[in-house]
């Protein structure tokens, strides 16, 4: 019996300097807890340079037609218009904050069919004399615009935007024909005016509507209605060839308009970077 009490005092013995040596070392914190990075959601980027591109119809219209020839103020016009046309632009911006962008684009405007009329009924003239003439023709612009645009918040990456735009709009009228009919004392008499190319540079501005759709951080899809004033145009050098070539006076379209619609692409080539998310602790042993 002596002996088992030796026994277990010496065993006591041999843990006392164990357990004072771990009372004296200090308690160590926990690993910090690691989360999973949230989800990177590309609709919240925002700034940063941009190439942009469009391709869409246009809808034109101009407000008179009008011909230096004083007795032309006594016609009146009817059926002025333009048929559509296709419409393509490219261009480079940058995107200040998640509510204003600024581009500057180059648009060409491919070519549109003009068609309309002018007439001077029995009277006007004279009570035997009436005249009808049948316009055609086409034109085309080369446009260069700087751009401002508004967006106006974000919803399920939907920003719908309004902007404006001012710059210059080369006008260019190729093919321009008169086709006349003439009424005089019961004698009917045709004849045909041909007008030369031209083209001129003008002031342009624009008004802009939209909505973009944020596919990832860099690429932007876009639809946009724009309603654009494009200046005049003048045709060149006329002639009529009605038995005889006789110069005539120029035609000149006046504020010719167009309302567009675009399907475009921004995509933002210095978009940030995701903030970096520490990398969880491994330990051994």
């Amino acid at each position: 019996m002596r002996s088992v009490k030796y026994l277990i005092a010496a065993g006591a013995a041999a843990l006392l300097p164990t357990a004072a040596f771990a009372a004296d070392m200090p308690i160590m914190p926990p690993p910090p807890a690691v989360y999973a990075p949230p989800p990177h959601d590309p609709c919240c980027d925002t700034g940063g340079w941009y190439l942009r591109g469009d391709v869409g119809m246009t809808n034109q219209s101009l407000k008179s037609l009008t011909n230096t020839d004083p007795n032309a103020a006594s016609f009146t016009s009817t059926g002025m218009g333009f048929d559509s046309s296709m419409l393509w632009d490219v261009g480079l911006g940058y995107q200040f904050n998640n509510w204003f962008r600024a581009d500057i684009t180059g648009q060409y405007r491919g070519k549109s069919n003009f068609h309309g009329s002018q007439y001077a009924p029995a009277g006007v003239f004279g009570p035997t004399f009436a005249e009808n003439d049948n316009y055609s023709g086409s034109k085309s612009e080369t446009v260069v615009m700087v751009n401002g645009y508004v967006d106006l918040g974000t919803w399920w990456c939907l920003t719908p935007f309004i902007g404006a735009g001012v710059g210059t709009s080369y006008n260019h009228i190729s093919g321009f024909r008169d086709d006349g009919v003439i009424y005089n004392a019961g004698v009917l008499n045709n004849s045909v005016t041909f007008a030369g190319d031209a083209g001129k540079w003008n002031f342009a501005w624009a008004l802009h509507a939209g909505v973009g759709y944020k596919v990832t951080p860099n690429v932007t899809i876009e639809l946009a209605y724009s309603y654009m004033n494009l200046g005049d145009i003048t045709t060149g050098a006329n002639t009529s060839f009605s038995g005889a070539a006789v110069p005539q006076n120029a035609w000149t379209m006046h504020d010719i308009t167009s309302q567009d619609l675009k399907l475009g692409v921004r995509w933002n080539f210095d978009s940030p970077a995701p903030a970096p998310y520490p990398m969880p602790l491994v330990r051994k042993g």
